[in-house]
């Protein structure tokens, strides 16, 4: 990426009467109030074609441009690590991300990451903010993850992940069986005394989940989960908060739940599910660029179409 990177923001109406530095932090919060004064400074910024000052006073409905300058090099080793393409162009890239693979690289997990993947697939992402990555996946949770190829897109998808237009569906298999779907409407914030893990909290921040059932077996059901929201762990602590925590997660899951007498092989399937049983199955974004509505699905990996397999055959016999 370069200089001439472009993005362009509509100023809304109701904004009016508000400092231009002050807007642009609101409408763009990833980017700080400083860093917007810096590029105002700069001649980065545009207000309806002319250069304003930080302290100009908007109008509502102007037009800025802003030149993005390029980001300096992550300093993160490609590697060739395969990935999933669902889908590429100039603009954006979509992944369906396996379980066990790391999105960025961590304390523990200095390398063999999805973003060491990403810099040897696009060797040009190396000059955004985390290789583009603007959402992330847990690392033993798998299936559709976006990607920008451009600080425009990235802005964009940022904005649509804020503002919610960006819709993400998964799939879980839960411990216990849930009658009926229910929306999760409940803070999430950092445990009081666990650190590493989240929790429902009331000084949390607002959460909600979109919680339908798909199919029941004995023990267990097979739902679908649509956020509002996404917070840390969000999936994984409000189905444990509702007492359906999701099957094989070590964390919020507690003991393997087994049905009544069941066959050996369902018992060693359950006992030996080692990570949450979660799949990011559906993505929908607006493009960056053409502004058209896209979608994308990814099925169950292998080791969950085993799972639900012997569920349904424990089921039915």
């Amino acid at each position: 990426m370069t200089g001439t990177d472009t993005l362009r923001i509509q100023i809304p109406a109701e904004q009016a009467g508000k400092r231009l530095d002050q807007v642009l932090a609101l409408l763009q919060p990833e980017v700080t109030r400083s860093q917007w004064q810096q590029w105002i400074e700069a001649g980065r910024v545009r207000l309806n074609g002319a250069l304003p000052r930080k302290r100009d006073r908007v109008q509502g409905g102007e037009t800025v441009s802003v030149e993005i300058p390029a980001a300096p090099a992550s300093g993160h080793t490609a590697e060739a690590i395969p990935l999933d393409v669902v889908y590429e162009d100039q603009a954006v890239l979509v992944i369906n991300k396996p379980p066990g693979l790391v999105v960025h690289p961590g304390a523990g997990n200095p390398e063999g990451t999805l973003l060491n993947a990403l810099l040897h697939h696009a060797p040009g992402l190396d000059a955004l903010p985390r290789a583009g990555i603007v959402h992330r996946l847990d690392k033993d949770t798998s299936g559709l993850l976006v990607v920008a190829k451009t600080e425009v897109a990235r802005q964009s998808l940022i904005g649509q992940l804020q503002d919610r237009s960006m819709s993400r569906e998964y799939q879980a298999v839960v411990n216990g069986v849930l009658i009926a779907g229910k929306t999760v409407v409940a803070p999430i914030g950092r445990h009081r005394v666990d650190r590493k893990r989240m929790a429902v909290t009331e000084r949390g921040k607002p959460a909600v989940s979109h919680v339908r059932v798909l199919k029941k077996f004995r023990a267990h059901t097979l739902v679908a989960v649509k956020l509002e929201s996404g917070r840390t762990h969000q999936i994984r602590v409000h189905l444990a908060h509702i007492n359906y925590p999701v099957l094989g997660d070590p964390v919020y899951g507690g003991r393997a739940r087994l049905p009544k007498e069941a066959g050996p092989k369902l018992v060693n399937v359950l006992q030996n599910f080692r990570r949450q049983a979660l799949h990011a199955a559906k993505l929908t974004l607006v493009h960056p660029v053409t502004g058209e509505r896209m979608q994308w699905e990814a099925p169950l990996p292998a080791d969950m179409r085993e799972l639900i397999g012997v569920l349904e055959k424990d089921a039915k016999g």
